[in-house]
């Protein structure tokens, strides 16, 4: 009797001390709802999951493009950011994350990503009143103008810094559009001026021109093959 007693005891404790790791609906309530992946929709969430290993924490200080630059935000239009983020960039390490072409997120789910973006860091005139170059790179840039422009007004800061940006290896996971965002928009979390202050530190510069923006990239991605412009010394008021 004693043992029935001290075993029924024990029972009891092993029941209480349980009751907080069994599964609710044991005891008469319906079990908690968990979400499937496809139904996330919290920015922070999808973003940390999916974007915050290339893109960097709070979209920057990543291997890619700065996201949470607000020049960067008022730049791309979200038909733009759907693009990328549903097909993936071909020759880049962006890949498709739409179901659609193979990825794991909800159309849904690509929309919450771009809304949350733009809520967590687009700004009102991120421009100042400027009016930026036009977003798309032109098939008909001159290359070998972009050698001397980029003689002229990258390459006094590019030939010290650890952004080789001339790089083929680079340049082999940039696409040109990537490198023209890059030069209008510019890159804030690593020291990148945006277009209209893109030449030596501490010199007064002008404005790139589209024109110059055109055949820098055009230059830029002729490095990627074997045969490219070479880049002439520069004279006064080259690429000005």
């Amino acid at each position: 009797m004693r043992f029935a007693k001290a075993a029924l005891a024990g029972l009891l404790a092993f029941a209480i001390a349980g009751c907080s790791h069994a599964p609710s609906h044991v005891f008469g309530y319906p079990p908690q709802p968990i979400a499937a992946p496809g139904e996330i929709t919290d920015f922070a969430t999808l973003y940390n999951q999916n974007c915050a290993a290339c893109h960097g924490r709070n979209g920057q200080n990543g291997p890619a493009i700065d996201l949470g630059n607000p020049e960067y935000q008022a730049l791309a239009s979200d038909d733009v950011l759907n693009t990328w983020i549903s097909g993936g960039i071909p020759g880049t390490e962006m890949p498709a994350f739409a179901q659609s072409a193979g990825g794991m997120l909800s159309n849904r789910q690509i929309d919450a990503l771009i809304a949350g973006m733009r809520k967590q860091w687009s700004k009102p005139n991120a421009f100042g009143g400027a009016a930026p170059p036009p977003y798309e790179q032109p098939e008909t840039a001159d290359a070998q103008r972009g050698a001397d422009a980029y003689r002229a007004r990258c390459a006094g800061c590019h030939a010290s810094s650890p952004q080789q940006i001339t790089s083929r290896t680079y340049l082999s996971l940039m696409t040109d559009q990537q490198l023209r965002s890059i030069i209008i928009a510019g890159r804030p979390d690593i020291g990148h001026p945006d277009w209209r202050h893109d030449g030596p530190a501490g010199e007064p510069t002008t404005p790139l021109s589209s024109a110059e923006i055109d055949n820098i990239v055009a230059y830029l991605g002729s490095l990627r093959n074997a045969q490219a412009p070479v880049a002439t010394e520069n004279k006064p008021g080259a690429g000005r």
